[in-house]
């Protein structure tokens, strides 16, 4: 990867979607900033393997039939008074559900971000700021409750998937996940029923 991630910390009073719009509209390239642990987060962009990789395990999951596979969009988490608490773009997902009229609406009211409810699983291939994918935003996917979230983490050259996920409490950075079953990078990394086992050779030499 060509950057490290920017990151800047953001002031509670103002609406994280609204200063995710000027960090868009400041830059001079194309981006698309997220937003976890009270931080917007300009991911660096993403090279030829890292697309590449997440693109052949998003299409395992499609061979296995699994048609609500995605890549691309925003999700929004909220705390119990409303509040954004994570913006996230993963770079894959399975849905729960085809978006509704009301999930049309939420992404209308908050600016271009799904409700994270709709996430079923998640996926994260790691760039250079591996240390976001294996922490900020792993705790913001177990506090949302998503199910199951797939790490393949290049840094330490392994593939995770990550279930049970628990908050003790109602601080969202407190949140993880009970269960990682992790095999190295190249091995196959199985998921639970009804998910496939995924193939992680794509991202051997990295």
């Amino acid at each position: 990867m060509s950057a490290e991630p920017i990151m800047e910390t953001v002031m509670t009073q103002q609406d994280p979607i609204d200063l995710l719009i000027v960090i868009e509209e400041a830059s001079a390239a194309p981006i698309r900033p997220e937003y976890v642990e009270g931080t917007a987060i300009v991911p660096p962009q993403p090279n030829h393997k890292h697309n590449d990789g997440a693109f052949k395990l998003a299409v395992q999951f499609f061979a296995a039939g699994l048609d609500l596979t995605g890549m691309g969009n925003g999700y929004r988490a909220a705390n119990r008074d409303g509040g954004t608490t994570a913006l996230v773009i993963p770079d894959f997902y399975i849905l729960r559900r085809e978006p509704t009229e009301l999930d049309e609406s939420y992404l209308k009211a908050h600016k271009g971000w799904y409700p994270i409810d709709m996430l079923a699983l998640v996926g994260e291939v790691t760039s250079t700021n591996h240390e976001t994918d294996t922490g900020p935003k792993l705790r913001a996917y177990a506090a949302a409750g998503i199910p199951i979230y797939v790490l393949i983490d290049r840094h330490s050259k392994t593939a995770h998937c990550y279930t049970d996920p628990v908050l003790p409490g109602d601080d969202p950075t407190e949140a993880y996940y009970g269960t990682d079953k992790k095999v190295d990078l190249g091995s196959s990394l199985p998921l639970p029923a009804p998910y496939p086992t995924l193939d992680t050779t794509p991202f051997l030499h990295d």
